[in-house]
């Protein structure tokens, strides 16, 4: 090998070895400690796009794009500089400036005084895959026909805010008035348009105001976080519903709709944070105020202030009634059968908790779940589901009806007790269930902390429980972050079944597509009809839920479906 420069002999023989080992598409550059150049392969040069005579005896930073932060590059110097090699993706530039990214190896070598006096940096281009990572998290994060940040996006930003803020927070929750008729009488075509239209207007109008996304359907949801006064609330409000009851024209016709918005406005509580919890309460009041709206004839917006005091009242009593719902067996298990799309046989159930009071009647599971984890009785209620579920899971295999699991949600606040996995661990051995049929099923915010997330679904996986994520596509799960994680199982979120013939289509195909690149097993949540269903079969989607096949039913009632679908 001729080198234009004079390099080391230990290095020219490593070199050697290392280029014998690795195959022709590797690039390999050598620098000194003053990061000149001293040796580039052809490949090195190919990535680049520079000649050899261009890069010996140059700086190295002439390929440097600039993209990275400081403390990523502090980080390969603390790195490399203590004799470490460092393994990353770095994005680089090109002579002719474009940008490629590269998966990088950088191996030191020291002098007698501990320090390095060259470097050897191995690169394979990995553009290609990071540019289909972006379409990925692009599809992920932006709904499709609006192009407005979806409901992943909205949490993602959620995320990032600050979690220390002072002051008001509000929450303006639209819904097109009648959209339903719009689609039944002109089309799904003109529905997408008015759609497209509306969310133009709506960027237009709310520019340097908030966060603007569409969660779904005709459902907009708008934050403003900077201590707008209720005066400035009203005007942006009045100013929408007049913006967005101008007609629509296409196709040579004028198209009227309306909207109703709810408005809910609350200070952050001193002590806590902006959190996902904190803004979901707020959207929560915001849809009512906004369904209150439109009871008012629509076309109009909305206050929470009344219904707030009548939402706390009935909190209240929830509370006051259900610290003794569990000592009066009024809590109870149902079970929604999971069916392999492929031979329709069942091959699961989730566990879904129900409530009937002595003096409410039932509770639905919406209404009365927000109020456990508040009040912290969801771990002690938690703790009772699973040992019911999989006392009743050990009581079926004795009794010949075999299942190849039975999922179970769990709480993120039940997750995160430390005595969670000293529970679980006691509830297998009493129960006598092999754990590899029992499936835990978290939400997508539980694994934002990905640290501790990651230890605990560790140690499920040591006891050989399965792990799933439920109501997947709704929350903020990066690539990166499932990557990490030893999952068993996605659970598209029954949204983006509903929503088939739309943008739900894209998404559920991007689930479905990275859960089989990932190994994962997918399953649709909410299949409700036969076009569903051969869709998703079509699609080679793994295992589906949904009234299609069942409703959630009682022991007895999914002892018999055995007999139809086991």
């Amino acid at each position: 090998m001729n080198c234009p420069t004079k390099l080391d002999d230990s290095i020219l023989k490593r070199l050697k070895d290392i280029e014998f080992a690795l195959d022709a598409s590797t690039g390999i550059v050598i620098i000194d400690a003053s990061g000149i150049i001293q040796y580039a392969n052809a490949k090195y040069c190919e990535l680049c796009k520079y000649d050899l005579e261009e890069l010996i005896g140059n700086d190295q930073n002439m390929v440097h794009s600039e993209s990275h932060t400081e403390a990523f590059l502090k980080d390969i110097q603390k790195a490399t500089e203590s004799g470490n090699v460092w393994k990353g993706e770095i994005k680089n530039k090109a002579k002719d400036g474009s940008n490629y990214w590269a998966d990088t190896t950088i191996v030191p070598f020291m002098d007698a005084k501990g320090k390095p006096y060259q470097y050897i940096v191995i690169s394979h281009n990995i553009t290609a895959r990071k540019k289909y990572e972006e379409i990925i998290e692009s599809l992920a994060y932006t709904d499709s026909l609006t192009k407005l940040p979806n409901r992943n996006q909205f949490s993602k930003w959620i995320h990032n805010q600050p979690k220390k803020q002072d002051g008001i927070i509000t929450a303006l929750f639209l819904d097109l008035d009648n959209f339903k008729a719009i689609n039944d009488n002109f089309g799904h075509d003109m529905g997408d348009f008015i759609l497209k239209t509306v969310a133009g207007r709506l960027k237009e109008n709310l520019r340097e105001t908030g966060f603007t996304a569409r969660l779904g359907g005709d459902e907009f949801i708008v934050i403003l976080n900077n201590n707008e006064n209720p005066k400035t609330v009203k005007e942006i409000a009045k100013t929408l519903v007049r913006q967005l009851s101008l007609p629509h024209n296409a196709n040579g016709k004028q198209i009227f709709t309306t909207v109703s918005i709810g408005i809910s406005s609350e200070p952050i509580p001193p002590g806590q944070e902006f959190s996902l919890a904190f803004i979901e309460a707020l959207i929560k009041d915001a849809d009512t105020a906004m369904y209150h709206a439109k009871r008012l004839g629509g076309n109009q917006f909305g206050f929470n202030n009344d219904h707030q005091n009548m939402v706390l009242e009935r909190n209240y009593q929830l509370d006051l009634e259900m610290k003794e719902a569990l000592l009066r067996n009024e809590f109870s298990v149902v079970y929604q059968p999971i069916v392999n799309l492929k031979n329709s046989k069942i091959v699961g159930a989730e566990a879904l908790l129900r409530w009937q009071n002595r003096h409410l009647g039932t509770v639905a599971p919406n209404e009365f779940i927000p109020i456990l984890e508040k009040n912290g009785l969801i771990v002690p209620v938690g703790k009772w589901i699973l040992a019911t579920v999989c006392s009743q899971m050990k009581y079926w295999q004795e009794n010949g009806h075999l299942m190849q699991r039975i999922c179970v949600n769990v709480s993120p606040i039940q997750f995160k007790d430390k005595q969670f996995i000293p529970d679980l661990k006691e509830i297998l051995n009493e129960s006598l269930l092999d754990a590899s049929y029992l499936e835990v099923e978290i939400t997508e915010g539980t694994i934002l902390d990905i640290e501790n997330s990651s230890r605990t679904i560790n140690e499920l996986k040591d006891l050989g429980v399965k792990v799933s994520i439920d109501d997947f596509g709704t929350g903020y799960s990066s690539l990166s972050y499932l990557k990490q994680l030893p999952i068993d199982t996605l659970k598209i979120d029954k949204s983006f079944i509903d929503d088939l013939d739309r943008d739900g289509e894209i998404i559920a195909n991007t689930i479905i597509s990275m859960g089989k690149n990932l190994n994962f097993r997918v399953i649709a949540e909410g299949i409700e009809s036969i076009d569903q269903l051969d869709y998703l079969k079509k699609q080679k989607c793994h295992e589906g839920q949904g009234y299609y096949f069942s409703r959630p039913i009682g022991n007895k009632e999914i002892t018999e479906l055995f007999g139809r679908l086991g």
